[in-house]
Parts: structure tokens; sequence; C-alpha cells
């Protein structure tokens, strides 16, 4: 996709909020609530600042949406989601009774009821609600509704592929930077400068572990100066147009023993089983299951230590998640991360990691750029 999308509609954003309501009265909930976060951009395109002052969207089923909000946003609220109906409150006022006047007329009996909340919560908003209505009941979306924001549309999907191919053009352009005798902190801030010229507008993570740092799967860059015969695990993305990048690729520099390249081919053919196995109808953990496989087989499966996948779309990390345990199918339309690993302590570390999206028949990479271990100077 070239150019900047078509920014998303009132209608799209409507539509987004009448299935989280239809989705929580089909959970037994009476409602969801929603603090500034992405479930609130995804759900109203409004991005408010993240303060103490109480900002909550409340969805019910069969029910208006209405936005409690401070006063003094309240017309920016008004501008950039119209559709909402807006329960301002000033300074001085009690913003929770505003929030708890909405949660009371949706309990099933009136001032009681089960509502999900969007992860983003502050503690102190919950207790407030929870202090004027003692008697309802939270829970968490991502245990209520896990699936809420899991399988993206055709315009998501353009925005994911736009997010990917910056990232893979970044890696292109990285190989070419000279990696003996600089520090890791260096070389992630080329990724990062890479990824913004590339078109993204966050950097959400530019991971350069290089040597032993690669045992790490989390590595922070640090001061490290890479060095000639180091194996080195490149783990970067962020966000374009509103929706996520994740690639990674491992590098060597200069040319690799021969247990690197068995370590790097082992890694690689887990990638591409779990991708195999990408289809609708699989069980998000026969993703995990197939690439582990693999990398059991090979004598390396206690130096798996992650799960394979994640989810991806306006965060960088977001259910799905390819784990042993997770028997939700795969539905086309559901974006995630294969990325299995090797992490030998002390020694090297491999990850390659690709974008995934499942198709009416089987999975479509992301990320395209070549798997096959490159040399780089």
């Amino acid at each position: 996709m070239t150019g900047t999308p078509a920014p998303f509609t009132a209608d799209d954003y409507t539509a987004r909020m009448r299935r989280a309501a239809r989705a929580a009265g089909d959970a037994g909930l009476d409602g969801v609530l929603i603090a500034p976060g992405p479930d609130l951009v995804w759900l109203t395109g409004y991005r408010p600042p993240e303060t103490e002052r109480l900002t909550l969207l409340v969805l019910r089923p069969g029910e208006d949406p209405a936005l409690v909000v401070p006063a003094l946003e309240a017309p920016d609220a008004a501008k950039a989601a119209p559709m909402l109906a807006l329960r301002d409150w000033t300074d001085g006022t009690d913003p929770y009774q505003a929030a708890a006047d909405l949660l009371g007329r949706a309990g099933r009996s009136g001032g009681t009821g089960r509502f999900g909340v969007s992860d983003s919560t502050w503690a102190m908003h919950l207790l407030g609600l929870q202090n004027r209505l003692p008697d309802t009941a939270y829970v968490s979306l991502t245990e209520a509704l896990p699936m809420l924001r899991a399988v993206k549309d055709a315009a998501e999907l353009q925005r994911l592929e736009a997010a990917g191919a910056a990232a893979d053009a970044a890696y292109e352009e990285i190989r070419k930077v000279r990696f003996a005798g600089r520090r890791e902190t260096e070389v992630a801030a080329d990724l990062a400068d890479l990824l913004r010229r590339f078109g993204h507008s966050q950097v959400d993570f530019t991971i350069v572990a290089s040597g032993p740092n690669g045992a790490n799967p989390h590595h922070e860059a640090g001061d490290r100066v890479i060095e000639r015969g180091d194996m080195v695990v490149l783990d970067f993305g962020g966000l374009k147009h509103g929706y996520g990048s994740d690639t990674s690729r491992t590098v060597h520099v200069g040319e690799p023993d021969a247990e690197e390249h068995r370590v790097h081919d082992i890694v690689r053919a887990a990638q591409e089983e779990g991708f195999r196995a990408v289809r609708p109808g699989a069980a998000c953990q026969d993703v995990d299951r197939a690439a582990r496989a693999v990398i059991t087989e090979a004598g390396y499966g206690e130096y798996f230590i992650h799960r394979t996948g994640h989810g991806i779309g306006v965060t960088t990390h977001e259910p799905p998640y390819m784990v042993e345990g997770e028997e939700r199918p795969l539905v086309p339309g559901m974006c995630f991360s294969v990325e299995p690993g090797i992490y030998l302590p002390g020694r090297f570390g491999v990850r390659i990691e690709d974008i995934v999206t499942v198709t009416e028949d089987g999975g479509r990479r992301l990320n395209t750029t070549a798997r096959e271990m490159a040399i780089v100077e």
C-alpha cells in the first residue's frame, strides 16, 4: 500500500462499539468500560491524555455509547468522536458518580452488574467505581473478551501490511551499516531512525543483542561493542498509520562457524513449520507445537524459552497468543507473530520472526525479507 490510508470513519467506530457491546452481552456482561489507551483508540478514534482525571467509555448491549469526560476535555472529545454522547464532569465534583449513574442503569437489578474493564484502566478509577457501586463486579477485557480486536478487517490489514513493509525496508538498510566496532546502542539508534524514515510514527523497541547478549530474548541494547564473529539478534518494531510492525532477523558479523550455522538453520526450519501450521480452524497452540517440535527434535528444546507468537494490531503485543494451552481456533483476519528461537546462555541466540495473517486457506506472511542468515561487516 502506498500513501496514507483513508482515516477510519464515525461509522467504522460505531460498528466496532456495537460489536463490543454485543460481544459483552454474549459473554454475560452488563457492559464494558474503556479507559484511555489502545482499546479506546480502536473503538472511538479518540486519544485523550492519560491523567488522574476520569475518562471512561461505557458500552452496554442495546444502549447508545456514552463517554464520561472531564469538562475541560469535552470539546476535544466531541470533535474526535462525534458519535458519542458525552457525560462531562467538572473539577470539584465526583466523576465516579457520573459513571455510576450510567452503570447503575446497566445492572440487571439496578446498581449491580458485571462489567468488562480495559486493561489500561487505572486502579484508582476502578476502586472509585467500586466505592460508588459496591455490588458491581469487574473482569479484565483480556480475560472476558480476548478476541475483541483479534480479527482485522481489510482496512486494518492494509495498515499492518504497510507497517510490515516499512520494517522490512529498515532491515534491508540496516544490513548495509557497519556492525563491528560499534556499540549495540549505536546500531539500535540506526534502526530507530530507519523505522521513522520508512513511516513509523512510533518506535516501540529496537533490540540489538550481540554475542552472549543474544541469549537474552528481551535484551536491552547496551554499551557492548559488537565484535567480528558475533551473532546479532535484531528485533524491532513500532506503529505506522496506528498499526504495528514487529520482525526479527539474526545476522552474523563475518563468517559463522558450523554450530552457529546449524542453530540458525534449525530456527529457520522451526519458523517455517510454525508458519505452515497456520490455517483456519487450527488451534493457536498448534502453531507453537509445530515450531517447538523442530527445535526439540534437534536437541535444543530446553533453549526455546518463550511462546511462539503474539497478536498484533493497534499495539505490538495483544491476543491471540501462540502458546501451549491456547485452544482458541485461528480465524481469517487474525494477525500474529511466528518467532521461535534458541538461546544458548553465555554464547549466542537466534530468533527469526514474521508477522502472519490467517487467510481463507492458510496463512500469509506480512514480512518477506530473506530468512537465511545475513553476513554483515
